[in-house]
């Protein structure tokens, strides 16, 4: 039987889809192939995009690095300079005086007291036949004994000395810049009278140290280490102390250090052991001189490892009495020279023979350098003393 005309248009219209299908089929495949060429392309646009932002930015960071590094290099370049600069030598002369006890005790004569002479005479009369030296010099250290105050607290104890606070302007008025406290008469009026002497000691421009505060000062650009100890009460415990305070002033930037002890025995004019041991400890921890005063009077000079001990400086501005038994006494100077090496070894030194008295026989309070023959006098007697300081033991 023949097939009807609809099956046989069949079979046509069947391959004319299959080869539509197939057309459509090849089309959708060339688009995939196509967006996936753009996607990898997009993606290596995109991965040499970030590859060229990264050089760039490296390139740039290595850029900043090099500009930094250079600028480094120019500052630490400078910096040098300064330093060297800085440390270029620098001479410094240090003075420094014994005991100035600037008061009275209420149960001395007035009229014949240290506050009667200020009373009369006013606050420059003191220093006057000194102040030329201590105008020269680059720095005055004196040992400060007593009190500025008002308080009535008196400590029960044989001297006490006080003094209204204008009695520091004694201390300016001559040219002294720096006082050691660490002494047995700092707190004779308890701790307020304590606390009253250093509130007017600065308001006077003074600076002052002793006992656990050291100070650090700026001298012609060195810095200059001060280290004040009192002895008397503990002697050799006093040794942690020692270490601790040039330690500290050291770490402070200390290029110079000076350590002021209050020690040893009254009258006596040989240094005792107490007095040795913790000079020569200042000296092995870091001190370039150390000074001392409370015998009051003269002892000798010994020389440490290349630095001074001065184991006495004796009475200076005294008004702890009127006619004291020895009046003499001196000015101990050192100048220093500081390189960019540290102090050097060279020990310039200047003993100036004073009397404590410009007058003989009794104290006016006006300390004097000496003249002719009594100069060469008290000379003599600083150099036996001075060979009388045991040798150390090796």
């Amino acid at each position: 039987m023949n097939d009807s005309p609809r099956k046989r248009n069949a079979r046509p219209d069947t391959a004319r889809r299959n080869a539509a299908l197939q057309k459509k089929m090849r089309q959708q495949k060339i688009r995939r192939q196509k967006a996936l060429l753009i996607g990898i392309g997009l993606l290596l646009l995109f991965l040499l995009s970030m590859s060229t932002s990264a050089c760039i930015t490296r390139n740039r960071k290595a850029k900043e690095a090099a500009a930094q590094a250079e600028q480094k290099k120019a500052q630490e370049k400078e910096a040098k300079k300064e330093t060297k600069k800085a440390f270029d030598p620098v001479s410094l002369t240090v003075s420094v005086v014994g005991d100035c006890t600037l008061g009275t005790d209420e149960a001395f004569d007035y009229s014949t007291s240290l506050n009667a002479y200020f009373d009369n005479y006013g606050s420059s009369y003191f220093l006057q036949n000194v102040k030329p030296i201590f105008s020269a010099d680059d720095l005055t250290i004196a040992n400060f004994e007593g009190t500025l105050t008002e308080s009535d607290a008196r400590e029960d104890k044989t001297f006490a000395f006080k003094a209204p606070a204008s009695f520091a302007k004694i201390l300016t008025d001559g040219n002294i810049e720096a006082v050691t406290t660490a002494n047995n008469h700092s707190h004779d009026y308890g701790e307020q009278g304590f606390t009253d002497t250093l509130n007017a000691l600065e308001a006077e421009g003074i600076t002052h140290f002793g006992y656990d505060e050291t100070a650090v000062m700026n001298i012609k650009g060195i810095k200059v280490g001060l280290v004040g100890i009192y002895e008397l009460k503990d002697h050799l415990e006093r040794t942690q102390q020692v270490k601790d305070n040039i330690a500290k002033v050291k770490a402070e930037g200390a290029q110079l250090v000076i350590v002021i002890f209050h020690w040893g025995n009254e009258k006596e004019e040989v240094p005792d052991s107490n007095q040795m041991t913790l000079g020569r400890l200042a000296i092995d921890e870091g001190a370039d001189l150390v000074c001392g005063h409370h015998p009051h009077v003269l002892q000798g000079i010994e020389t440490y490892k290349g630095k001074n001990i001065v184991y006495s400086l004796g009475n200076f501005c005294f008004g702890g009495n009127s006619a004291p038994s020895d009046m003499d006494s001196m000015i101990f100077q050192q100048t220093f020279t500081i390189t960019e090496n540290g102090v050097q070894a060279d020990n310039v030194t200047n003993i100036i023979p004073c009397s404590i008295s410009s007058e003989y026989g009794y104290n006016n309070y006006q300390p004097t350098p000496a003249e002719g023959e009594e100069a060469q006098r008290i000379q003599n007697k600083i150099e036996e003393r001075s060979a009388m300081i045991p040798i150390k033991e090796s």
